[in-house]
């Protein structure tokens, strides 16, 4: 049974670990921009979106054109995110 005891402990480690490992990417912040610079995002390397920020100017340009700006900015942050949680992990 001495096994049994052994590998409960190893879990409960390797538990912790898993615990301490996602503290630690939820207060990593990761910065992503699109279109020159006009959509900055911030996310955390959990995956939680920070901050979102637009160019005034870059605003004033063709509604299709700003969205899909965005939406581009957006899908790099989460997949850069993912990958980063998947490689921590």
């Amino acid at each position: 049974m001495a096994g049994v005891g052994k590998l409960l402990k190893q879990a409960q480690k390797m538990q912790k670990q898993i615990e301490d490992l996602q503290k630690s990417l939820e207060t990593r912040e990761l910065d992503f921009s699109s279109g020159g610079g006009a959509v900055q995002v911030k996310i955390t390397g959990s995956g939680k979106f920070t901050a979102l920020t637009l160019d005034p100017e870059f605003i004033k340009e063709d509604p299709k054109f700003v969205q899909e700006t965005i939406l581009a900015a957006v899908q790099e942050a989460a997949t850069k995110a993912k990958e980063l949680n998947d490689s921590e992990m």
